[in-house]
């Protein structure tokens, strides 16, 4: 691990302007994925702004009648709250779904949005990665990719983003909230948040320089069959091949967020119209313009397999 310097934060302001000031500076609060990227020297900050007390872990309603979710709320109690597990019930079962209860203490709202991709190239800094160096290449493309995109990738990567939270979030139509340099907040729609690789695969969010989480905003609660289902090559501590965060409604309406598909939590808003036609018309509608590895071939009909579960969960 490379030497930085560190400061603690004491307010939300002075964070972002200090950020914004120094462009390799990265804000640390859990440090679940930020500390093992610093080991392996992937991350090399120089500088880390510690920003676990700024206040910004808390649960509240909103005026509209929905849910703010401060940045700094563990994974734990977000997963655990009343009032989660009763009107966003996708997003505690896709909580409970990651990781192990011991990262879950620690691991963050805004932490867990922003986890980087665990694809194996981009861990290891003696394989050309265009997301950890850009212009290396792609060692996944040509190489080992089982675990790897089979839609929204591009030349230059076919990662997938790791978080089970984001694909409830991306179901249940979030918005970020964020505060930048100079202040003033922003509110990002979770669907325009994470970004596609095209050729800036490094460039994995919208946010600027400086700019950072500071709450997850959730609509009002919209009813209906809550359901998260993951499927993984181990039944716990493991990144998802495919998984369905949806919310079903009593008439066979609904929505759907995949993961473990796409460089981001994958919703096709259009597909949606399919769901009463069944799993594989949806699947078709979601998979479309897919291009898998034969590696990966397999998720296609993972897909449909699993979405085929979830409907049949949802009518029972």
């Amino acid at each position: 691990m490379k030497a930085f310097t560190y400061e603690r934060a004491t307010s939300v302001a002075l964070a972002a302007k200090a950020a914004h000031e120094n462009p390799r500076a990265r804000f640390i609060a859990g440090g679940t994925n930020l500390l093992d990227l610093m080991k392996l020297e992937i991350e090399t900050p120089t500088h880390l702004i510690d920003i676990n007390r700024l206040g910004l872990d808390t649960i509240e309603r909103t005026p509209e009648g929905g849910l703010r979710i401060g940045a700094l709320v563990r994974n734990t109690d977000l997963a655990a709250d009343d009032t989660v597990r009763r009107d966003y019930g996708l997003l505690s079962r896709a909580l409970l779904a990651g990781a192990s209860g011991q990262l879950r203490n620690k691991a963050t709202t805004a932490g867990n949005v922003l986890q980087r991709t665990r694809c194996a190239y981009f861990y290891d800094p003696g394989q050309p990665c265009n997301k950890r160096q850009p212009g290396s290449g792609c060692s996944a493309i040509g190489g080992f990719s089982r675990q790897h995109a089979v839609v929204g990738g591009s030349r230059s990567c076919i990662a997938t983003h790791p978080s089970d939270m984001a694909v409830a979030l991306r179901a249940l139509d979030a918005t970020i909230e964020t505060v930048r340099a100079d202040g003033s907040r922003r509110f990002i729609p979770i669907a325009d948040f994470h970004r596609l690789p095209g050729d800036t695969p490094e460039i994995e969010t919208d946010l600027e320089r400086g700019e950072f989480i500071t709450a997850v905003l959730l609509p009002p609660p919209i009813g209906g069959r809550h359901i998260y289902r993951k499927v993984r090559d181990r039944a716990s501590y493991a990144f998802a091949l495919v998984s369905i965060g949806a919310v079903i409604q009593p008439d066979g309406t609904g929505r759907v967020a995949l993961g473990g598909i796409a460089h981001k939590p994958w919703r096709v808003e259009a597909a949606e119209a399919e769901l009463k036609g069944g799993s594989r018309k949806t699947a078709s509608a979601i998979l479309d313009g897919a291009h898998p590895t034969e590696q990966n071939r397999f998720k296609v009909d993972l897909v449909e397999r699993t979405l085929g579960a979830v409907l049949s969960e949802a009518r029972s």
